[in-house]
């Protein structure tokens, strides 16, 4: 899996990078197919009094591209909603994924009764 992390705006201090790499983890033990991550984290300064957090994410798994962004006052607090977010797209392809496949066997051609019931 190749991670990429940057920031727009702030500096990309090693706590951060720890932090959203902690998370990741929680995405890696639900779907371990993962190709290429790539967060941006930005602070948006509308005006002095507010300022907003956001942060986001494109994950590249194998037929798909997945895209995930929140906003929050705290950093910290757009990541974790930016990581429950994706948690349940990733469950959500993952198990879409699973259905797809169970859905070509079951329309698998299958012998008929007469041929099992003739003598061979």
């Amino acid at each position: 899996m190749n991670l990429t992390i940057s920031g727009h705006h702030l500096e990309l201090t090693p706590a951060l990078r720890n932090y959203v790499q902690s998370k990741l983890e929680r995405i890696k033990r639900h779907f371990d197919h993962v190709i290429d991550v790539v967060v941006i984290l930005t602070v948006e300064k509308i005006t002095e009094k507010e300022k907003r957090q956001k942060a986001e994410i494109n994950l590249h798994v194998r037929g798909k591209d997945l895209h995930v962004e929140s906003f929050a006052q705290d950093l910290y607090a757009a990541i974790d909603a930016l990581i429950d977010k994706l948690d349940r797209q990733v469950i959500k392809y993952k198990t879409k994924l699973q259905d797809h496949q169970h859905e070509a066997l079951k329309h698998r051609a299958l012998p008929s009764d007469s041929e099992e019931a003739a003598p061979g």
